[in-house]
């Protein structure tokens, strides 16, 4: 029986302010990558997110982004290497150490939004993301975005020594060339349920994803990810859980398997 993660972006409220479902979503997910205070989140969010995950059994990732609350890092900063590693430090330095607290380990780290998206294929800033996680745990998985950048990834991940993990979004659109359409483009953020679980089960069990254009892209894929901040969220996660393991996957922490 074939192993896959079921993965959502987690502790994105700040403040006063409540950003997504986090408490229902996480019943149905195996790991959550938690927002680290750049973007979103603050020290009582982490707290109280990462506890969250303890007493549900999920896996805790570090989810660092670009200093930019106002933008919810989806915007791009021009950023210095030196920069972007010392902010990566930083961040899942902060979450390691509220995992340390709650006796709960850290299991991978997820760069955010426009980090996540400017590093897809540039080798610059995947070995100073790569190199900024060996530097605080080499025991910690990099989990990135499958296709195209996968042997890239791969290669500069072993040499800084470190794991790595590749994901697929049901929920959101592609381009032909693997990469996330905007959220700006029509249809990009997808919210039928229905078509979100059955874009699920062909990543997981066969490893393709239906681009925008009708081709078909292949690729290795570890986890899925389900965006907690999509106003079905509930429902897709549910859904996408029992439909993978109706087809005898198992679905468990990367952690456990990569």
């Amino acid at each position: 029986m074939k192993k896959i993660d079921l993965n959502c972006d987690m502790g994105e409220s700040f403040g006063t302010y409540t950003l997504g479902m986090d408490g229902e979503v996480i019943k149905h997910v195996t790991s959550a990558n938690i927002a680290c205070g750049f973007h979103a989140g603050d020290p009582r969010v982490m707290h109280e997110t990462v506890k969250l995950a303890k007493e549900n059994g999920v896996g805790v990732g570090a989810h660092p982004g670009y200093p930019d609350l106002m933008g919810f890092g989806r915007r791009n900063m021009e950023c210095t290497p030196e920069e972007i590693r010392d902010y990566v430090i930083y961040q899942v330095g902060a979450m390691k150490a509220f995992c340390s607290a709650l006796g709960v380990p850290l299991q991978h780290v997820k760069p955010h939004g426009s980090l996540y998206n400017m590093s897809v294929g540039n080798e610059v800033l995947i070995r100073t993301i790569a190199g900024a996680i060996a530097g605080v745990d080499r025991s910690l998985i990099y989990l990135t975005l499958g296709g195209a950048q996968a042997p890239l990834v791969k290669r500069i991940a072993k040499e800084a020594g470190i794991r790595v993990a590749f994901e697929a979004f049901p929920d959101r659109a592609y381009t032909r060339d693997g990469r996330l359409a905007s959220r700006e483009m029509p249809g990009a953020v997808i919210e039928d349920p229905k078509l979100a679980t059955e874009r699920a089960l062909r990543m997981a069990k066969e490893g393709k994803i239906i681009a925008t254009d009708g081709s078909v892209l292949e690729m290795e894929i570890h986890t899925i990810c389900v965006h907690g901040d999509n106003p079905s969220a509930v429902e897709h996660v549910r859904e996408i859980r029992v439909m993978l393991e109706t087809n005898r996957m198992i679905v468990t922490p990367m952690g456990t398997f990569i």
